[in-house]
């Protein structure tokens, strides 16, 4: 009999990653050091299995190394630990004891491994953060320019925004040559481009937060995204569906895709009219959009022949 998987919680911070394996638990620092230790400790368990949560990155060196050494991890959004910690009326947090949580969690739920990331999709995703982080910070300076009176501090905003003009400018040109100098990111962003709503920038950004894009069935997807409706029922009651989690990255791309889409692509267009005539507020119409918009692009990927015309 195949012996049963064995959880190891790991609670990641920038220093160190507490763990906690069966009754075991140990701190190694969060550094080549400390990863090595966490390895030749691993090796001699059979069937372990990592969970730890995304934590912004910190975790980004033990799960490339645990992908190295073909030992199974999958990295848990914050919230879901959470929210299994407080259904075991566990309200306290601390570094061993979010450890142990993750373990617990692992043991309770058996969540799938993550699949390694190849390289050149782990630079473009940290490259679309780094964009997207730029992008809001010259926003917040666009919106502070019109209420600045003074003239000195308005020609220093200008000055800024142009700077992060041109620093958006350069990722953007990183961008565009990650993606020319590989041809099945190039082919598939130039797939997606053909829709009406999506340009270049958000093509690689779908394919950057949604990877799995064409992998997945269509309902799959919506919920990956957080586009899919989720029902609020009680008894006799039905109540108003509402969209939850996902990734809000990838959602909010395309509910912006979607404010196009209603505009240039004449299918979106009716489907928006139609949902309005209905009685739909224009916010709800444009996520119905945006859940349709993301189906045909993962039915797109899956299938060259689908015509995308509009």
């Amino acid at each position: 009999m195949h012996p049963p998987k064995v959880y190891l919680g790991a609670d990641v911070s920038k220093a160190s990653i507490d763990c906690r394996l069966l009754d075991q638990a140990f701190q190694v620092s969060n550094d080549a050091a400390g990863l090595r230790r966490l390895l030749a400790r691993l090796r001699s368990q059979p069937d372990v299995h990592v969970v730890c949560e995304a934590t912004g990155g910190y975790q980004n060196d033990l799960v490339a190394a645990l992908h190295r050494q073909a030992i199974p991890v999958s990295v848990i959004n914050p919230r879901q630990v959470r929210d299994f910690a407080r259904s075991r009326n566990l309200l306290a947090k601390t570094d061993r004891l979010d450890a142990q949580v993750l373990a617990a969690f692992g043991q309770a739920n058996g969540p799938t491994p993550d699949a390694p990331k190849p390289a050149h999709l782990q630079r473009l995703a940290a490259l679309l953060s780094a964009r997207d982080q730029l992008v809001g910070i010259r926003a917040e300076h666009k919106t502070r320019s019109h209420q600045i009176t003074d003239r000195w501090l308005r020609a220093q905003t200008q000055r800024l925004i142009g700077f992060y003009d041109r620093e958006i400018k350069k990722l953007e040109d990183q961008l565009q040559a990650l993606r020319d100098a590989d041809a099945q990111l190039q082919a598939k962003a130039q797939r997606l481009d053909q829709v009406a709503g999506l340009d270049w920038r958000g093509a690689l950004g779908l394919l950057g937060y949604l990877p799995e894009l064409g992998t997945l069935s269509r309902r799959a997807i919506a919920k990956l995204a957080g586009l899919a409706p989720l029902n609020y029922d009680s008894g006799q009651l039905r109540g108003q569906r509402h969209i939850a989690g996902g990734r809000a990255p990838a959602r909010r791309l395309l509910y912006l895709a979607s404010l196009t889409a209603v505009t240039k692509n004449s299918l979106f267009k009716t489907s928006y009219q139609k949902l309005r005539a209905a009685g739909k507020p224009p916010k709800v119409a444009l996520i119905a959009i945006a859940r349709k918009l993301l189906i045909l692009l993962n039915s797109a990927l899956k299938n060259p022949l689908l015509s995308l015309a509009n």
